[in-house]
């Protein structure tokens, strides 16, 4: 990434962005999609909203996230929610930033669903770790039709763990 003031990402870096790989719905859920690679400039441009609360990337990657849903399918958007600590740490959590913002492109509602129980976090861990996933439960009850927004995903052990 440049660096540049304004939206992110620039025009040149937004032609460096790689596609996602095709994501196999990970247990409990109907589908999975990504907006880009998290690798080269896709990877800096989630980790300066995840670690440096960049968040001029939000709207754009919203509108993205948007894209991949039909409207119709959806009675409300929740987030995976990122650990206490880290939260803590931040002061917020990118994915509920990144959930409200697509829940406005698609006019749906927004709720916390899920509460993160304790547990290590996934940064950092080994894939054979990670596929464990953290543990989560219910806090509010769901309507029907539920699309849940993360940040990143490799293994699918979050979302399913969410799901």
């Amino acid at each position: 990434m440049c660096g540049r003031h304004g939206a992110a990402p620039c025009v040149r870096c937004a032609a460096r962005l790689k596609p996602p790989p095709l994501l196999p719905a990970p247990r409990g859920l109907d589908a999975c999609r990504a907006v880009l690679s998290y690798e080269g400039v896709g990877r800096e441009l989630v980790s300066r909203l995840k670690y440096r609360n960049a968040r001029a990337a939000v709207p754009v990657l919203a509108r993205a996230m948007a894209a991949l849903v039909d409207p119709d399918d959806v009675d409300e958007v929740t987030w995976v929610p990122t650990s206490a600590a880290h939260r803590r740490a931040r002061g917020y959590d990118q994915a509920r930033l990144l959930a409200r913002a697509v829940a406005h492109h698609l006019r749906r509602p927004c709720r916390g669903l899920l509460v993160r129980l304790p547990g290590p976090t996934q940064t950092g861990l080994a894939r054979a770790e990670r596929v464990v996933g953290p543990g989560f439960e219910v806090g509010v009850r769901p309507r029907l039709r539920v699309l849940a927004v993360d940040d990143v995903i490799t293994t699918g052990a979050t979302m399913a763990a969410a799901a």
